[in-house]
């Protein structure tokens, strides 16, 4: 999963010749050592000591050899610490050189010393300053952590949101999305540029024709009955398919079967998929509770051919680094009791690995029916509007609410008047990306990389 996801970040720290070397060496063994354990799985770091005796950053000549060295190490961030004052004119050369995702900081120093012997002191802080501003200069967005000692929590908490704010800009960047037949002719709400994603982030969409589907769904059914017949015992394990028809259930299990194959052999991040227009009249099915089989084993897929929508889920899974299974929602129906909880619905096709395990899932012919598991939630949605692009981002919790029939939950936020505002008066639409946990923090860090705005909601 996590080679999906893969982050090398090199590890460029850097010094002033004027200031102590053996105190910025001890910042720089303190910091990597400290990195060394706040990496998440499948994040790899590149040191540079093979550079000089002191594995430090300091001239301008080195600037090429280390950047070579990193682009030869498939290092897709950059962590350039100050371990005293710093060096500025390194950090922007090399940031600029790499084009990647980048990472300030530098340990807070002692007090003083009484003495006035301003020269032994490592002025941290005070080197970032300029840094900061040469990387402007350069045009090089960066993260920046805010100026705490190596061991406390500001520095772990900030270290993991460039991690993963870093990985949802790699993969979204270059994203490639399936486009499964065309939009719904009534949902003007879908549209989107195709030209524009490519030119703007790097997205590139690839169409997928449902007559190819189709047949080769039909060639699963037959010459690979054995492989259908696998994908559902696993469904039968996961929900309770006794009152579905199971010549559906089987073209469920084989449409998922020719989806993974597509989604391989065009190298897709994502799908936004017809579903109700197309399927029923050249499959006799309606692919919602498939689509939700897809997402649960890890490829985001979004109902009505939602493109941007499906984006969203991919960024939203990317945040997780993998690890989290997004869904595609309608905003349906107000709380009727909770003024600020909002039903999240659609017919079937919410992974069932989110499901809440307290209760039974269950499968009609084509549709899931089970309610998400509560608790703490973030839902996006990536949008445009005349060439504009912005991204809604929210933080809160799945709760209690009026059971209902499809895959659903009931979110709560802090004011959600606010948000409908937001989301009817923004270029935004009734589709979003959800997903457990909360990730709007980590989708605001990746704006400085990605270049969308963003309303980020509370």
């Amino acid at each position: 999963m996590y080679d999906d996801y893969k982050l090398t970040i090199g590890f460029a720290p850097t010094r002033r010749l004027m200031y102590d070397p053996e105190h910025a060496l001890k910042n720089k063994r303190e910091i990597r050592k400290r990195i060394g354990g706040l990496a998440l799985p499948g994040v790899e770091i590149a040191d540079i000591d093979w550079l000089n005796e002191e594995g430090l950053l300091i001239d301008t000549g080195d600037v090429s050899k280390v950047a070579g060295h990193f682009i030869s190490k498939g290092v897709n961030a950059l962590f350039m610490p100050h371990c005293n004052y710093g060096t500025e004119e390194v950090v922007a050369m090399l940031g600029k050189k790499m084009g990647v995702p980048f990472l300030l900081y530098g340990p807070r120093d002692a007090a003083p010393p009484g003495d006035g012997a301003r020269i032994r002191q490592t002025d941290t802080q005070c080197g970032l300053f300029p840094s900061s501003k040469a990387l402007q200069r350069y045009g090089v967005p960066f993260t920046y952590i805010e100026n705490s000692a190596v061991e406390s929590k500001i520095f772990a908490e900030g270290f993991d949101l460039f991690q993963r704010a870093a990985t949802v800009a790699n993969k979204t960047k270059g994203m490639r999305v399936g486009s499964l037949g065309s939009r719904p002719k009534p949902f003007l709400c879908v549209m989107y540029n195709e030209a524009e994603l490519l030119e703007k982030f790097g997205i590139e969409i690839v169409p997928i024709g449902i007559n190819d589907v189709v047949a080769a769904v039909a060639e699963k059914l037959g010459k690979h009955a054995g492989d259908v017949g696998d994908v559902v015992e696993e469904l039968r394990g996961q929900a309770d398919i006794g009152g579905a028809n199971p010549e559906i259930v089987k073209k469920h299990a084989a449409l998922r079967l020719v989806i993974f194959d597509f989604a391989k052999k065009h190298n897709l991040d994502a799908i936004g998929g017809e579903c109700w227009t197309a399927f029923p009249g050249t499959m006799g099915i309606v692919p919602c509770a498939a689509f939700g089989d897809i997402c649960n084993r890890g490829l985001p897929i979004g109902c009505e051919t939602d493109v941007l929508g499906a984006v969203s889920m991919a960024m939203l899974q990317a945040a997780s680094r993998g690890e989290g299974r997004p869904f595609c929602a309608d905003l349906t129906v107000r709380h009727p009791d909770d003024d600020n909880a909002e039903l999240l619905w659609h017919c079937g096709p919410f992974p069932v690995g989110a499901a809440r395990t307290d209760a039974r899932a269950t499968r009609t012919d084509n549709h899931g029916q089970w309610e998400l598991a509560r608790g703490k939630m973030t839902i996006a949605r990536l949008d445009e509007l005349n060439g504009n692009y912005s991204l809604l981002a929210g933080e809160g919790e799945a709760v209690e609410g009026p059971p209902t029939n499809g895959t659903y939950c009931w979110f709560k936020v802090g004011d959600w008047p606010e948000w409908e505002k937001k989301i009817m008066y923004g270029p935004y639409i009734h589709h979003v990306a959800g997903m457990h946990g909360h990730w709007g923090n980590v989708l605001g860090e990746a704006k400085r990389y990605l270049g969308y705005e963003i309303d980020l909601m509370r």
